[in-house]
């Protein structure tokens, strides 16, 4: 699609919080957020003309490589929330794009996330075949730290093992982003997860899983923070660390 008239380098754009993206107690999931936030980048790359149908064209699409989130409280239901999204570097194959979440004036959510730009015919990282120019950058942070390397080095106790279904997959045909989330929350405490305890968390997205994988989920335990791991066949894919 080319770019929309209404195009601007940084978007905000509005979200009412219902009801089934929320735990029991009524504030929005830690994956739901993670939704919004994804949505939001790609309702921006849609008006920019680097969307996801826009880039097929050259078999090209946007995948996460590392999120970093730090919360001072998650919405709830029925507020109407404000995410604010700009692109803090953009260059060959890859993007750090940053998202910040309102309720009115007061920042609930800061955001750094950085992209690949993945060919999915060959599954591997190539530079963007689509013109960037147009998108002003913006070197202003979101979050108090930057995305970082999570230590996977740790010894670990498995939790879990699952077998990767088709509700598992998105529109690239891997496991979706927040579908790693997910399998390490619902191995928490649940109380640390609904009394709004995680402070921050980061994500690394290390190999692709998908459809009929075997995968372990692990996690080691230090004083401030957990580590939760996504293996397949020994091999670490994905990496969560949260932090309390």
């Amino acid at each position: 699609m080319p770019i929309a008239p209404d195009f601007t380098s940084i978007l905000n754009k509005d979200w009412e919080i219902n009801f089934l993206q929320c735990y029991p107690n009524g504030f929005l999931k830690y994956t739901d957020l993670c939704n919004l936030l994804q949505l939001t980048a790609a309702a921006h790359a849609e008006i920019g003309g680097i969307s996801f149908t826009d880039m097929q064209v050259y078999g090209q699409a946007w995948v996460m490589s590392k999120m970093r989130v730090e919360i001072a409280r998650l919405p709830q239901w029925k507020e109407t929330v404000r995410v604010k999204t700009w692109i803090k570097t953009l260059e060959n194959s890859r993007s750090v794009r940053c998202l910040e979440v309102y309720c009115g004036e007061e920042k609930l959510v800061g955001c750094e996330t950085y992209w690949v730009v993945f060919n999915t015919n060959t599954r591997r990282p190539e530079q963007l075949a689509l013109p960037f120019d147009h998108f002003q950058l913006f070197p202003t942070a979101a979050t108090a730290e930057e995305y970082s390397r999570i230590d996977i080095a740790q010894p670990n106790t498995v939790l879990a093992e699952r077998k990767v279904v088709l509700s598992d997959l998105d529109i690239v045909n891997h496991t979706n982003s927040v579908k790693y989330l997910e399998w390490c929350l619902d191995q928490m405490n649940p109380s640390l997860v609904t009394n709004q305890k995680i402070k921050s968390f980061e994500m690394n997205y290390l190999k692709e899983v998908v459809l009929n994988d075997l995968v372990a989920i692990t996690e080691s335990t230090c004083e401030t923070s957990k580590v939760f791991t996504v293996e397949k066949e020994g091999k670490v894919c994905f990496a969560l660390q949260t932090f309390f």
